[in-house]
């Protein structure tokens, strides 16, 4: 697993130079990747904004307070030293986490009964993993035009009439609530990488480098919003509820 590793980067690292596919965006939530601003296709009308059902918000401010540290005193700075890669190669980890990530996709639009979309995500594995390289460039969108459709099992209940519940804040992982946090356990049985034969830190290695690679392609959302929003938990929360709403209405 390690020599493997290390090809993968030499690899990436050799071929820096070329400009493979520009990403999507980040195959996986990231640390705290939900704070980030919501694409404006997700936003709904202002008449009809999303309240965030939050009974817990002191012990959900606790957590906030101890992710924003996190974000700011170690994986932000190490993000920021990770840019010596070059981007071309940060953009092709991505594409490859992306890629990895298609079973969760693909069974939430089967489930969703969006047979359209789990074949679009089925002729993408394919494509990426052979004329993309193991995933690394993504010639089903630049080539075939089709785009990755995000879906995770909390849309999947969200589609079903499963209304969010209470907000929470998980320590590390950021913004989601009940109807969410439950569908990431479900979609944890549909990740891959736990069904790699390798050993537990590995395993925690390959999740560290996905998290800071995306984190090192963001372009200071979290900041912005840290600098223009009067309460940022506030901000975060509304924008978290309203983004999600939106995906499962999409």
């Amino acid at each position: 697993m390690k020599h493997a590793v290390s090809c993968l980067l030499a690899v990436l690292l050799l071929y820096g130079h070329w400009s493979p596919v520009a990403a999507e965006g980040p195959p996986a939530e990231p640390l705290l990747s939900d704070q980030a601003e919501p694409p404006e296709e997700f936003f709904l009308d202002e008449e009809e904004e999303v309240r965030a059902f939050d009974p817990i918000e002191p012990f959900n401010r606790g957590v906030f307070w101890f992710n924003d540290k996190f974000y700011f005193y170690l994986l932000k700075p190490v993000a920021r030293a990770y840019r010596v890669v070059p981007e071309p190669a940060r953009v092709s980890v991505s594409n490859f986490f992306s890629n990895l990530y298609t079973p969760q996709r693909f069974v939430n639009s089967l489930l969703q009964f969006r047979f359209r979309d789990g074949a679009g995500e089925l002729f993408r594995f394919v494509m990426n993993s052979t004329i993309g390289i193991l995933g690394l460039f993504d010639p089903a969108r630049t080539v075939a035009g089709i785009s990755r459709k995000d879906e995770d099992f909390g849309q999947t209940l969200g589609r079903f009439g499963a209304g969010g519940g209470f907000y929470m804040v998980w320590p590390f992982f950021g913004p989601t609530n009940l109807r969410d946090g439950l569908g990431g356990l479900v979609d944890g049985f549909l990740d891959p990488v736990y069904y790699f034969d390798i050993k537990a830190w590995e395993r925690f290695g390959i999740k560290a480098l996905d998290t800071v690679n995306a984190t090192s392609l963001d372009k200071d959302t979290y900041e912005s919003i840290k600098e223009e929003a009067l309460d940022p938990y506030v901000t975060i929360r509304n924008a978290y509820s309203q983004r999600r709403e939106g995906l499962i209405r999409k």
